[in-house]
């Protein structure tokens, strides 16, 4: 403690030395915990304000050009019937006909800027940003060779440190009301789900960057209403369509009543394919021509949400004065700050120092080879658990078939699917929660926080869709044939398909697991979680704190103490992460599901208010970031859009029966339509060809049965080449395969016209931008022009004096500004007072 208390001791004289004001708890406490409150000056704000490069308003101002025509109509029509659901907010912009010119602070131009209040001049967010920067920057060399208070909260100098809220976030009696309170009435409610955020509030108190993360989870959501719509569209359209579908009215009729081989070997029986008529009918829902449709509408739809999303960044951008804005450098994760340092000082002890010093290969490879090994490993045990849970499936799938009770053969598939869905979904959750702590460690061992975006994302997309690939891409693919199975461990046949076709259950098992994700992951665990550590901490530090005196328990609690109650800030990464999988849901296979909009949608509405109320109410307030656009995230969308293209191409063509009934249709019909469909699809088995054990051993049908059929393309038992490929499989493979690249490649073409007629920058902002230059340059022209002035007037005024009698010879020579100061009659003082009043 003697140590930490000396490393504190140096760390808040450097924070004294670098301009900062400290104040100090009264109250002195033997034990738990103590507060310093540090407060920023003006001069110090303004040279921190400089050294960071932060655009201010200044004097100038200049009229927005209003749009004129239809467009500028619709929009005054839309802003009418739209305003009951605009959040009712202080302007922070009064004036929106005009604008201020922003330009970078320097203390040498004050007299250019609007400051009418230095006390408030810069916002709280920009405030804490200051401080913290000092924060991260000041050394603590003479007691631990640290640098930056990330490094002594690590080490445990320090617990924590962070800017305050507002006040309470609890409506009070006062007239006026803080920001705090403001964002939890008009924005941190679930009643008001239905008004737009007040992004530029938000930005204003918790910074830019968590500003453009609401923004963009507001578009986002906003864009799903119409891709909601015409999901809904589709299924009506399914619904609409079930009695009027062939195939599914020739599944169902006892006319064709086919005899289908046995699903099992041994104990299963053979069965009639019209007891597979509720699943027939349930699958035409999804596998209909309407979504190929909706699947070109979604991926030019995403296409077209990254598109708007550019622009409304760029509107942000250049409304919250962050074009042009450098990218800051990450700091270096607090672990690796103290291996980094640990070296410096074995070095210094071997009198080696190098200001420089940084981890060379050798001190990296083992982070190297525990990051890789650890991915190799998340990754083994994700496709473990798929397998495990296929061997689940399998294994009952065949006890199952050998009860004797009918009712329970008869629900084998629906039991079967329905609980490893929801072992799948358990299994996800749970691996998600580890993989996300894993993610966390391998970071704090790296130099950046940037490789936990990508190894929480590389993880926890491949738990989250590894059982739907499976059941879209390989579930029926290696089955074999009756007569010869594909076996696992010698004795369970590989799963296949239902009669319909496996794009209902890939319907179920999204949908299952989508919904399950939201609804306990991204709700229940971030309501519940939060409260629960809240409490923990608590009751931990109710029983490690000493008895206060009197006079501290009578003290009411001061903002400080509220806010270190709250759970700490720990990034935007889980956030993000959730929406990123639900894209993926939405985009990637959304040919099987085309109601997952509306569930995403519908979750969103509830997820942007949960987001709000966390932050305004239950996390500490975090450190203001300044960011001009989301990051990463961007790419990951990009490629994920770009992606789904591919994903639903190969599910139209080879998961749904599409392209084999279009093969049928204008191939093989007599009549052009779809009669005749499904005896197309069913090959002949000739049931002496079983293998030894694996025919029925009790047959409960009437007659002896000789042939029975299967779904694929074979050649008849009575063939030269029995059980062989037909020709018509070969026909639907390779119409399978021209589909994909036709899709494929009429979608990506659309995405980039789309990409190629939207400009990246809107046109007012464009022309916005060019008028502030111009502006610029004539505000600096006319500044120097009078400073010019003002020499001039001054040298004329110098040599009038000169010239009156007595005054001696005149001698000419070059002058300068920096010499006619020193010649100008003032001290040193009040020179430079008067040139900084300039």
């Amino acid at each position: 403690e003697e140590v930490r208390k000396s490393r504190r001791e140096e760390f808040e004289k450097n924070l004294v030395e670098a301009g900062l004001e400290i104040e100090r708890d009264k109250e002195t406490k033997i034990q738990g915990v103590g507060f310093i409150r540090l407060h920023v000056p003006w001069p110090v704000l303004s040279r921190e304000a400089e050294f960071l490069k932060i655009k201010v308003p200044t004097k100038k101002a200049y009229e927005i050009k209003e749009e004129r025509g239809i467009m500028a109509t619709m929009y005054m029509m839309w802003d009418k019937l739209t305003k009951p659901i605009h959040p009712k907010v202080p302007d922070i912009w009064s004036n929106t006909k005009t604008k201020y010119l922003s330009h970078t602070f320097s203390r040498e131009r004050l007299h250019l800027y609007n400051i009418k209040e230095k006390d408030t001049f810069f916002d709280n967010a920009t405030r804490s940003r200051i401080v913290y920067e000092i924060l991260k920057r000041t050394a603590c060399t003479k007691t631990c060779h640290s640098s930056g208070i990330t490094t002594l909260i690590a080490s445990g100098v320090y617990d924590s440190a962070f800017p305050l809220h507002d006040g309470n976030f609890e409506n009070t009696e006062e007239e006026e009301k803080n920001e705090r309170q403001i964002l939890h009435q008009e924005w941190a409610r679930y009643g008001a789900f239905y008004k737009y955020q007040p992004v530029d509030l938000i930005r204003k108190y918790f910074g830019e960057k968590i500003g453009l993360y609401f923004a963009w989870l507001g578009i986002y959501t906003e864009l799903l209403i119409p891709a909601s719509v015409v999901g809904i569209i589709v299924f009506f359209y399914g619904c609409a369509t079930m009695d009027t579908n062939i195939p599914s009215l020739e599944m169902c009729s006892h006319l064709n009543n086919f005899t289908m081989c046995p699903l099992c070997d041994g104990a299963c029986d053979y069965w009639n394919l019209s007891t597979a008529c509720s699943t027939a009918r349930a699958s035409h829902l999804f596998d209909n021509p309407a979504t190929v449709f909706f699947s070109i509408f979604m991926s030019l739809w995403a296409a077209m949400f990254l598109e708007h999303w550019k622009r409304r960044q760029i509107r942000l951008c250049h409304h919250w004065d962050l074009m042009g804005l450098e990218e800051e450098e990450e700091h270096p994760r607090p672990k690796y700050e103290t291996k980094l340092l640990q070296k410096r000082q074995k070095k210094q002890m071997n009198k080696r120092k190098n200001k420089n010093e940084k981890l060379n290969w050798k001190d990296r490879m083992p982070g190297y080879i525990i990051n890789f090994t650890s991915i190799l490993l998340m990754f083994g045990v994700t496709f473990s658990a798929v397998f495990g849970v296929i061997i689940y499936r399998i294994t009952t799938s065949a006890v199952m078939a050998m009860s004797p009770d009918p009712h329970t053969k008869s629900n084998v598939r629906v039991t079967v699917t329905s609980t490893a869905v929801i072992i799948n979904l358990v299994v996800i959750l749970i691996l998600d929660e580890i993989y996300g702590a894993v993610a966390t460690w391998l970071t704090e061992i790296g130099k950046f926080c940037f490789m936990r975006t990508l190894i929480t994302f590389q993880n926890l997309s491949m738990n989250s869709y590894a059982p739907i690939f499976y059941v879209a891409f390989f579930k029926g693919r290696f089955v074999g044939r009756p007569g010869d199975y594909v076996y696992i461990f010698d004795n369970y046949r590989m799963e296949e398909c239902a009669p319909g076709g496996c794009l209902m259950e890939l319907c179920i098992q999204l949908s299952i697991i989508m919904l399950g994700k939201q609804l306990i992951q991204n709700n229940l665990f971030e309501i519940g979680i939060p409260k629960l550590k809240k409490l923990y901490r608590k009751l931990k530090d109710k029983g490690t704190a000493p008895e206060e005196s009197n006079d501290n328990q009578s003290r009411l609690p001061q903002q400080w103490d509220q806010d270190y109650n709250l759970e700490p800030f720990t990034g935007l990464t889980p956030e993000y992460m959730e929406m990123i999988i639900q894209f993926g849901f939405v985009s990637l296979f959304v040919a099987s599901f085309p109601l997952a909009p509306l569930f995403a949608l519908l979750n969103n509405i509830i997820e942007i208010r949960l987001d709000a109320k966390k932050f305004v109410t239950e996390l500490r307030r975090p450190d203001a970031v300044r960011a001009k656009d989301i990051g990463i995230w961007y790419n990951i969308l990009s490629g994920m859009g770009k992606f789904s293209v591919i994903i639903n191409a190969f599910v139209i063509s080879f998961t749904s029966d599409f392209i084999p009934r279009l093969v049928y249709q204008y191939m093989y019909s007599e009549t052009g339509t779809m009669h005749g469909f499904i005896d197309h699809t069913l090959s002949y088995f000739n049931v002496s060809h079983f293998r030894e054990g694996t025919a029925p051993t009790f047959s409960q049908f009437d007659k002896e049965v000789t042939m029975c059929r299967y779904k694929d393309y074979r050649e008849p038992p009575w063939s030269p080449t029995a059980y062989e490929f037909s020709k018509q499989y070969w026909s639907v493979l390779a119409a399978r395969l021209a589909f994909v690249i036709l899709f494929q490649n009429l979608v990506m073409f659309l995405s980039e016209v789309v990409d190629w007629v939207i400009p990246d920058i809107p046109k007012d902002i464009s022309e916005q931008i060019k008028k502030e230059k111009v502006l610029l340059v004539d505000v600096f022209l006319k500044e120097e022009k009078e400073k010019l002035q003002l020499i001039q007037n001054l040298f004329l005024k110098e040599q009038k004096v000169k010239e009156k009698p007595g005054n001696g010879p005149r001698r000419c020579r070059a002058a300068s500004f920096s010499q006619f100061s020193r010649e100008h009659r003032c001290s040193n003082v009040s020179c430079s007072s008067q040139h900084t009043d300039v």
